[in-house]
């Protein structure tokens, strides 16, 4: 075993060598530009991008023309949110989401507020679950975009899309999800799965970084989007400038891999988190799991220790990798804002602290984690004066 240990696969994942090995001779003979298309170089380049669009659009169900590449999923987020509001302005001004998105979606929210558009922001429960039925009553006549992601990069809670989907589709209203954590560990087919636009990303999916793609429906209803950028034409003018190819192929083969080994994956990853949560709630007490023990991602693990401040926790685990939160907002001192949402109080959401498992963590791994989390807490606890008059 080698440290230090990387458990943060919420925040990126290593690049796969075989994603790496598919994607190399794109950087030196394979140069071509996708969009040079008067000579060999760039026929080679943009067949290789068609290829992998339609591996991408393969693995989720869609079709290749559905396919459109962004620089990741902050990017599709706000062409899907942006882009449907600004194509859409004429027949309405209300959008849906709810309060645990990631900052993506709810900082382009917040600029179409301030722009003049109505957002409703629906609930969540304890768990972090969000009830359809809120969904429905905050429909309006004016909806024009509905967005709630799949999986939640915090505490791992599984959204019930389908029925979201279903709603929003008896109404004649787009459907959003971000998928970028659930992508390879969710069965995602927008064929028969009510969504229209939904965001996704390589690099959590031992990819590249700097690639990613909304899938847009085109057809059985076609969604219109606004562009963010303009010039040059590219992806259906929707999303301008010189596409990157070996980012591209590196995505496709990552998404190809992840679905094929998905069954496998999950099972070995819960069997791995569960040990895990296992090792740290026998040695501790007032240690309390964040978001849904049920439906929740089966390499997350979100949990709150009290009496302990995260930040130095973090800092005596420091030849693990972790987090206290989602890697957009690690910067803050805040408590999580998704902590605060499922009702967890200050001390304990400033107490808490995320595990991401992976392709490449291993059972001897998660021993040393679960028994350092355990003795780490210990000796913080026993400086701790809260800690010390509560067992007085």
């Amino acid at each position: 075993m080698k440290l230090p240990i990387y458990m943060d696969h919420h925040a990126t994942t290593p690049v796969d060598p075989r994603v790496l090995e598919a994607m190399l001779p794109f950087f030196t003979e394979r140069f071509g530009n996708a969009a040079s298309r008067h000579h060999a170089f760039g026929w080679d380049a943009e067949n290789a991008v068609e290829d992998a669009r339609k591996e991408i659009a393969r693995a989720i169900g869609a079709e290749a023309r559905d396919i459109v590449f962004t620089s990741g999923a902050t990017e599709a987020d706000n062409l899907a949110l942006r882009g449907v509001a600004e194509a859409s302005a004429s027949r309405g001004n209300h959008i849906i989401t709810s309060r645990i998105e990631h900052k993506a979606v709810l900082d382009s929210a917040a600029r179409l507020e301030r722009s003049g558009f109505e957002v409703t922001y629906v609930p969540v429960n304890s768990e972090g679950l969000i009830d359809p039925a809120d969904v429905r009553r905050a429909i309006t006549d004016r909806t024009i975009l509905i967005s709630i992601m799949c999986a939640n990069n915090e505490i791992g809670t599984l959204q019930p899309i389908a029925e979201i989907g279903a709603l929003a589709r008896e109404r004649g209203i787009p459907f959003h999800t971000d998928a970028v954590q659930a992508i390879g560990k969710l069965p995602i087919n927008v064929s028969t799965d009510p969504i229209d636009l939904m965001s996704m990303t390589a690099h959590k999916i031992y990819g590249p970084k700097g690639i990613g793609a909304l899938y847009v429906r085109q057809s059985r209803p076609r969604v219109r989007l606004a562009p963010l950028i303009d010039g040059g034409g590219h992806e259906h003018g929707l999303r301008p400038g010189t596409l990157p190819v070996p980012l591209i192929v590196g995505f496709a083969k990552a998404i190809t891999l992840a679905i094929a080994e998905m069954e496998t994956e999950n099972v070995r990853l819960a069997v791995l988190r569960d040990r895990l949560k296992k090792i740290i709630t026998s040695g501790l007490d007032e240690v309390y799991v964040n978001g849904s023990e049920t439906r929740r991602l089966p390499n997350n693990l979100n949990m709150s220790f009290a009496y302990v401040e995260g930040e130095s926790l973090l800092m005596g685990m420091k030849d693990v990798a972790l987090s206290s939160g989602s890697a957009c907002t690690s910067s803050l001192v805040e408590p999580s804002y998704v902590l605060k949402a499922v009702g967890v109080g200050e001390e304990l959401a400033h107490s808490s602290i995320r595990f991401g498992l992976g392709r490449f963590n291993t059972a001897e791994e998660v021993e040393y984690v679960g028994e350092k989390i355990v003795e780490t807490v210990k000796r913080l606890r026993a400086l701790s004066p809260l800690h010390e008059l509560k067992k007085g």
